[in-house]
């Protein structure tokens, strides 16, 4: 099929999906929550779902980043049917990490993957994601980092009291129990085999998917874009995301990684020029598939190398089609990488967006000065300007 039909047909076929979220400003589980678990008229019910929850401020499905803090900063975890949009550090070393934990929270929960990149092979990506953590041994982990810091017993106490403020607490469960939300990983070992083996993915790898001999016609997508929406759609219809189609079986929650989005692997130029030929390309992306999302039981997680994006007014358009952005700073060839103030960070982490859903307008985390640090095992997110009481003739 030719690129303009491809195209063409993808965005007349979510067309009414993107009308009738804008209409009502809400996600479509919400809508037939109650008529999809077989409930009675008295009142609406969400669907119960592993590894989901509803949050306590606007009643939202919410599923685990993967990572517990991060999921308290963004108000309780992402809501099913948004886009959480990674701008990726500078030598992409930590992104991964968050990409990663969003895909081994799935397969704790048994949901469903579907992880695209253009980059790296998809089941290379699954070998290399982290092993879920027992709870005493995470909780007996941020111990020990604790103590053997030497600082004053003082200060101890001020930095115990800080880290457990962005933990949730720990309960005495079984290994890997999917009955909680959110789990905790070990980087420094890899999923086991048959969790994996046992869980169910598709894979979208660009070069298997385009051909080099592929007749390019005009069209306002990317040829990789392109198949890639026909992609995702096909996987939310024909598996029963989609929520006017409901599931047969037990209902089940779509996460979607999408590695390195807008870099010039996907045929991409904003990176290599300031008014590229394809400037909208990206944007018209991101609307289609938040389109999909909205009428789906579905979280997509994208990192894009936004540092690379010469084009400010593309960054801007590209945050406003996100439903929730995350900045991550690292301190790898700066300044702050030899600042005492920062000595025990490894870079900062920027809250840009939450979502205010069911509003108009997007909210703005409060928490505003967060770093995070890769110990052995545990990424960990901070306040670091509590370490300006150590420092008190510093001025930053």
């Amino acid at each position: 099929m030719a690129a303009a039909a491809t195209c063409g047909s993808v965005a007349a076929s979510t067309g009414s999906a993107v009308a009738t979220a804008s209409k009502n400003n809400v996600t479509s589980f919400q809508r037939r929550g109650r008529r999809a678990s077989g409930t009675n008229d008295s009142g609406p019910r969400l669907v119960s779902i592993t590894g989901t929850r509803p949050s306590v401020r606007n009643g939202q499905l919410l599923v685990s980043t993967g990572l517990p803090a991060l999921d308290q900063l963004l108000g309780g975890g992402l809501a099913v049917g948004t886009v959480l949009l990674i701008e990726e550090d500078k030598y992409n070393i930590y992104s991964p990490l968050l990409f990663k934990y969003f895909l081994a929270e799935g397969i704790v929960n048994g949901h469903t993957l579907l992880v695209a990149s253009a980059k790296e092979d998809p089941a290379n990506i699954l070998q290399e994601l982290p092993a879920p953590l027992l709870d005493d041994k995470c909780k007996k982990e941020f111990d020990e980092d604790v103590y053997n810091h030497k600082t004053p017993e003082s200060n101890i106490k001020m930095k115990i009291a800080w880290r457990y403020q962005l933990l949730p607490k720990m309960e005495q469960i079984g290994p890997v129990s999917s009955s909680r939300f959110g789990h905790y990983y070990d980087a420094s070992k890899r999923m086991p085999q048959e969790l994996i083996e046992a869980s169910n993915w598709h894979g979208f790898f660009l070069p298997e998917k385009i051909s080099s001999t592929l007749k390019v016609e005009p069209c306002s997508l990317t040829p990789g874009y392109t198949k890639l929406l026909q992609f995702i759609q096909n996987i939310i219809y024909e598996e029963g995301f989609d929520g006017s189609n409901p599931q047969k079986k037990q209902r089940n929650i779509l996460r979607i990684g999408i590695q390195n989005l807008g870099s010039p692997l996907w045929g991409d130029d904003i990176c290599c020029a300031e008014n590229g030929g394809n400037s909208h390309s990206l944007t018209k992306f991101l609307y289609v598939l938040r389109g999909l999302l909205r009428t789906s039981l579905s979280a997509c997680i994208i990192t894009m190398p936004t540092h690379l994006i010469q084009n400010k007014a593309i960054i801007a358009r590209v945050t406003t089609l996100s439903d929730i952005v995350v900045g991550l700073e690292s301190f790898i060839g700066s300044e702050r990488e030899t600042n005492p103030l920062y000595k025990d960070y490894h870079g900062l982490i920027h809250i840009r967006q939450i979502p205010r859903l069911n509003n108009l307008i997007c909210d703005e985390s409060d928490v505003k000065d967060l770093a995070f640090k890769l110990k052995r095992k545990l990424f960990t997110i901070e306040g670091w300007r509590k370490s300006l009481w150590s420092f008190p003739n510093l001025r930053i």
